[in-house]
């Protein structure tokens, strides 16, 4: 059985991000996840592969929990749960300390970057996201 390996991405609150009600605004979450996507991508993928292949959001399914405001700690993790072709189907958490904020499904669509059009990850890049649950 494959496992997902978290990975952990820090979010800035920048005064930018907080709208009239004093909170972060909720699209700015959306614009997190994305950061937090791609940094997770760029941060297990070999450098060929980062710059051979591009992601582009399919769908995102989006929980608000709670809110966030301008000095607090959120961090992402990030979990890609299953791959299937070339779309990968992500699980992005937000919290601050222990409190959930905010939960998305998301469905990424893996293109080459010269061409724009859809491609299948190797088994060998798809391994690196997915671990075996018995691999110590």
């Amino acid at each position: 059985m494959k496992v997902a390996v978290p990975y952990f991405y820090a979010i800035t609150i920048d005064p930018a991000d907080i709208d009239h009600m004093a909170h972060v605004n909720n699209a700015r979450y959306l614009a997190w996840v994305q950061d937090a996507v791609t940094s997770h991508w760029g941060s297990i993928a070999p450098p060929d592969a980062v710059r051979a292949y591009l992601w582009v959001a399919l769908k995102h399914e989006i929980t608000y929990h709670k809110p966030a405001f301008l000095n607090d700690l959120v961090i992402a993790k990030v979990l890609i749960e299953r791959v299937h072709g070339a779309r990968a189907f992500y699980k992005t958490i937000i919290h601050r300390g222990e409190e959930l904020i905010v939960e998305v499904y998301s469905s990424w669509c893996c293109v080459d970057a010269g061409s724009r059009r859809p491609v299948r990850l190797s088994q060998h890049l798809v391994n690196l996201f997915l671990k075996s649950q018995y691999h110590t």
